[in-house]
């Protein structure tokens, strides 16, 4: 972990040749949704394969860039695209840029991803208030020695998401006119889509949204002492719910045909936070 550090700090000492300012958030994208780095006034975009240490993802809607800029009234940092455990990377290695975050001062971190539903209630298309999660994944991006410089050897993971961000999305979206989907995200390791029966299983375990990522990266930024947000975007149902068959440019399509509502919500939650 002593490594760790260095690395993080080699990372940061980069970034701070470009940028010396305060940020106010860290925004990570999921995949189809990074179109809203679009909106950001004033932006620097640095190359992941540029940053020291930093990994690249070659899944489809992730562009490997870390963008800074100004975004409804706040100073923003955002991943375009994140690294996957399904790639072959360790946690440690999918979640190092949120330590490179809190390195740089950040202390507020919006994870957003696509996911499948497995609450029959939800409609592809939905978005969802991220208010719990389920790891079952098989692993831990704390696994190893700590290091007491970023962060505790057992962090409480009782609030992993900010009670008070909870209540605000609910605003936003009310305010918006809109209704919002809450639950609980289950993270799989993937790359496989989930059978019918692991649908059912997660439904039982209560889990409402299925998918790949997101739960390491806020394991890790709790670990830091961040507060964490999370939205998902419901791009379809759980293999066995619908009776369709998945893929991934059904993920993109639907994160394309909510994009409005996604963008609206996350700009008047960024402006309110």
């Amino acid at each position: 972990m002593a490594d760790l550090y260095n690395r993080i700090l080699d990372s940061v000492d980069y970034i701070k040749k470009s940028y010396t300012g305060d940020i106010d958030i860290a925004l990570v994208l999921g995949s189809g949704l990074s179109y809203l780095v679009e909106q950001f006034d004033n932006k620097l975009e640095l190359d992941y394969k540029d940053i020291p240490n930093f990994h690249t993802s070659q899944v489809e809607g992730h562009e490997n860039r870390l963008v800074i800029g100004n975004f409804c009234g706040k100073r923003v940092l955002a991943m375009k695209g994140r690294f996957h455990y399904y790639e072959g990377y360790k946690q440690e290695d999918i979640t190092y840029p949120i330590r490179v975050f809190k390195e740089l001062g950040i202390d507020k971190i919006l994870v957003t991803n696509a996911a499948g539903g497995a609450n029959k209630d939800f409609k592809a298309g939905d978005l969802m208030i991220i208010n719990d999660h389920i790891n079952f994944s098989g692993s831990n991006p704390l696994i190893g020695m700590n290091d007491d410089r970023l962060g505790p050897r057992f962090p409480d993971m009782t609030d992993a998401y900010d009670q008070d961000g909870i209540r605000l999305l609910r605003r936003c979206a009310d305010d918006l006119g809109f209704s919002i989907q809450e639950g609980v995200y289950m993270f799989f390791s993937g790359p496989s889509y989930e059978t019918p029966a692991e649908v059912r299983m997660a439904g039982i375990l209560g889990a409402d949204a299925l998918g790949m990522s997101t739960v390491p990266e806020v394991i890790v930024a709790r670990h830091s002492g961040m507060r964490v947000f999370g939205i998902s975007c419901i791009t379809n149902m759980g293999a066995g719910i619908s009776g369709q068959k998945l893929n991934h440019e059904e993920v993109i399509e639907t994160t394309d045909r909510v994009k409005s509502k996604f963008s609206s919500l996350v700009k008047l939650f960024i402006e309110r936070v």
